[in-house]
C-alpha cells in the first residue's frame, strides 16, 4: 500500500513568540532536538516500509515567504519533496489539503494522503507507525481517518473527539462527535470517562474521497482551489499557486470544513506516542527534559531557588532567583517574562506588536535569505550596520537603492562585486563602497562562507528600498 505524505507547513506559531516569528516560524526551528520540527516530521516517515507501507516523497505546502528555508532544510537531511507548493496567503488547513488532493488526482494518482502538520512533536515514532498501519486500510476503504491522542491530563487547550463504536477490535472507533476546547471541569470529566481523545490535526484519506467531501460540504473552497492550481506556475523547485484565485478562498480548517460534518465515514485511531502540537510555551515545557526542580533550562542559565519554570537564554547569561512557574524567554531583540498560566496570551502580545507597527512580530534581528543571512548589529539616525553571510557559490540579486549608500568590509572569504560597469574581487580585510543609485551585486565565488560587515547610510534604510534587475531566485521587481 502506497502513501503520499502531505506536510502542512503554513503556520506562524505566534504563541511561541519571541522565538517564533512570522517569517521564521516554529516548524523551521530546532525546539526539541538538534533538527528542526519540519525535519523531524519528514524523518518520522522512515520505517513505515517495515510495516508493509511504502510512501512517495512528501508533498510540502508552505507559505511563500518560507520557501527557501523549507527547501534548504530538506536538502540538509538529504530529503526530496515531490513538490513544494507555495501559498500566497494563509488559508488554514482545508484549502491546503484540497490543493494537495487535486494535485494528486491531476497526476493520475488516487493515493492515500497522510496529512501531517510540520510543527508537531512525536516522541514514540514506532507507536506513530503502528497507528498509521491501523488507519491505512480504513482509508483505502474510503474512510476519513483522523488520529486522536490518548489524553494523560485534562488539558483545556485542545479540542476533543468522542469515540463511538469500536472497529478493528478496538484499534479504531467511529467518530461520535468533535468537541470544542472544554473548561477545566469538563476536561477532567472527559479524561476520567475514557471516551475522549485529543484532536491531533493529523489525517488519512484517499485524495478522491476528500474532494468528494469538500465538494459536498464546502464547494466554495473547491471552487477557489481548482483555478489556483490550474493557473499555478513552476518557479525553480516550487509550485506557485495563482495568487488571485487562492486569496479568494475561504479560510477554514479540515475539522470545521468536513470532519465534523461527516457521519458514517469518520474514523478515529487512538495514538499514544508522546505527542504535542507545541501550541504554547507550556506545551514545550511538557515534552522537554527537566532538572530536579522541574525546570527546563536552555542556554547559559542559572536557576537558583527556582521551580517548574522554563528558562531559555540565547545571547547572554540568564539568572533567576526565588521564582516559580515562570516563562523567561530571551532573544537578541526581545525578552518574554510570563506566568505559565498565561502562556496562551502570548498570541495577544504578537497582535499588539503588529498593531503598533513594531518589527519584532515579523522577524528576528537575524534574517534568513536564500543566499545566506544578515544580522542587524546596530542602527541609528541615517545609519545601519549589518553582519552579512553569503553561502559558497551564492549570489545576491543585481539591485539598486534609491536612498542609501553601502560600505562593505570583507571579514572572511572573497567577494565578487559588480558595481555599475565594474566587476572586481574584494579579499579579506579589504573594503569597497556602493554609491546611492548604482546597480550592484554581491557574490561568493569561493568554497568558504563569505562574511562581511555592511554599513548603510542615507535618509531611508528600509528593506523595501530595493529595485531588483536580475535574481536567480525569481525575486525580480
Amino acid at each position: 500500500m502506497k502513501l503520499i505524505p502531505v506536510i502542512l507547513s503554513g503556520g506562524a506559531g505566534t504563541r511561541l513568540w519571541p522565538v517564533s516569528r512570522e517569517l521564521y516560524p516554529k516548524q523551521l526551528m530546532p525546539l526539541v532536538g538538534d533538527q528542526t520540527m519540519l525535519q523531524d516530521t519528514v524523518q518520522r516517515l522512515a520505517g513505515l516500509s517495515a510495516h508493509g507501507l511504502t510512501h512517495d516523497a512528501p508533498l510540502v505546502i508552505c507559505n511563500e515567504e518560507h520557501r527557501f528555508m523549507v527547501a534548504e532544510q530538506l536538502r540538509a537531511i538529504n530529503a526530496e519533496a515531490a513538490s513544494i507548493i507555495l501559498e500566497p496567503a494563509g488559508r488554514n488547513t482545508a484549502p491546503a489539503l484540497t490543493i494537495a488532493a487535486l494535485s494528486q488526482l491531476q497526476s493520475g494518482a488516487d493515493a492515500i494522503l497522510l496529512v501531517m502538520p510540520a510543527d508537531h512533536v512525536i516522541l514514540d515514532v514506532e507507536a506513530f507507525h503502528e497507528a498509521v498501519v491501523v488507519g491505512a486500510p480504513l482509508a483505502e476503504q474510503r474512510m476519513l481517518v483522523t488520529f486522536g491522542i490518548v489524553p494523560h491530563s485534562p488539558v483545556t487547550g485542545y479540542g476533543y473527539i468522542r469515540k463511538g463504536d469500536a472497529l478493528n477490535d478496538k484499534d479504531a472507533f467511529a467518530i461520535a462527535a468533535f468537541v470544542e476546547k472544554p473548561d477545566a471541569s469538563t476536561a477532567r470529566d472527559y479524561v476520567a470517562s475514557g471516551a475522549y481523545l485529543w484532536n491531533s490535526g493529523m489525517f488519512m484519506m484517499r485524495a478522491s474521497v476528500w474532494i468528494e467531501q469538500i465538494a459536498h460540504f464546502r464547494p466554495d473552497i473547491l471552487a477557489a482551489c481548482r483555478p489556483a492550481l490550474e493557473h499555478a506556475t513552476n518557479d525553480h523547485d516550487f509550485c506557485r499557486l495563482d495568487k488571485a484565485a487562492f486569496t479568494d478562498c475561504p479560510s477554514e480548517s479540515i475539522d470545521y470544513a468536513v470532519m465534523e460534518k461527516v457521519e458514517s465515514q469518520g474514523v478515529v485511531v487512538p495514538l499514544d506516542a508522546g505527542w504535542s502540537d507545541v501550541g504554547a510555551w507550556t506545551a514545550l515545557w511538557d515534552v522537554l527534559p527537566k532538572d530536579d526542580s522541574g525546570n527546563v533550562l536552555k542556554g547559559d542559565v542559572i536557576a537558583y531557588k527556582t521551580n517548574n519554570s522554563m528558562l531559555m537564554g540565547n545571547n547572554r547569561l540568564l539568572v533567576t532567583v526565588g521564582v516559580d512557574d515562570l516563562l523567561v524567554i530571551e532573544t537578541d531583540d526581545a525578552v518574554l517574562v510570563a506566568n505559565k498560566n498565561s502562556a496562551q496570551d502570548v498570541k495577544t502580545i504578537v497582535q499588539l506588536l503588529h498593531k503598533n507597527n513594531r518589527s519584532e512580530w515579523l522577524n528576528h534581528r537575524r534574517v534568513h535569505r536564500p543566499w545566506g543571512a544578515y544580522l542587524s548589529i546596530d542602527e541609528g539616525h541615517r545609519y545601519q550596520v549589518k553582519h552579512i553571510t553569503v553561502k559558497p557559490g551564492a549570489s545576491l540579486s543585481l539591485q539598486m537603492h534609491h536612498h542609501r549608500a553601502e560600505h562593505w568590509v570583507v571579514v572572511t572569504g572573497t567577494a565578487r562585486v559588480t558595481r555599475g560597469d565594474e566587476n572586481f574581487l574584494v579579499y579579506e580585510n579589504q573594503s569597497t563602497y556602493i554609491p546611492i543609485g548604482v546597480k550592484h551585486r554581491l557574490e561568493n565565488p569561493g568554497k568558504v562562507m563569505l562574511e562581511m560587515i555592511e554599513v548603510q547610510s542615507g535618509p531611508y534604510l528600509g528593506e523595501d528600498d530595493i529595485v531588483r534587475y536580475e535574481d536567480v531566485y525569481g525575486r525580480n521587481t
